[in-house]
């Protein structure tokens, strides 16, 4: 059973940096990892994915340069380092894994079959 719990988030201001966590257990056979937002009222949207195996990064073009996914030696949590927010990446941000994504679902949430419960982050202006 593949669980996954997300911290780290919280209010700051634009220009700001917040590093988001997910703990991870049960996720050893994944194959990618992922950090997808969603705005109220909307689909959940691809921020970035880690290949488990190989570690190959994939990034949605809004946060390129940005942000930046990684994961720790134990390869227990998955990181967001997110630098120079903005007012936009305003969002409820979920952590994925997916046991069977292929490259092309990478940015895809129907890619992932195991999903956090969330955590929210709001940058102000």
């Amino acid at each position: 059973q593949v669980q996954l719990v997300e911290s780290g988030g919280g209010l700051v201001q634009a220009g700001d940096s917040l590093r988001l966590s997910c703990a991870a257990s049960g996720h050893a056979g994944s194959r990618y990892m992922a950090w997808f937002r969603q705005p109220p009222g909307k689909e959940r949207e691809f921020v970035a994915a880690f290949r488990w195996q190989g570690g190959h990064t994939y990034y949605a073009d809004s946060v390129k340069g940005r942000f930046t996914i990684s994961r720790d030696n134990s390869k227990t949590t998955l990181f967001l380092q997110m630098n120079t927010l903005k007012p936009e990446d305003t969002d409820v941000y979920y952590c994925a894994a997916g046991l069977r994504t292929i490259l092309s679902q990478v940015s895809n949430p129907s890619g992932y079959g195991y999903w956090g419960q969330g955590t929210q982050v709001t940058v102000s202006s």
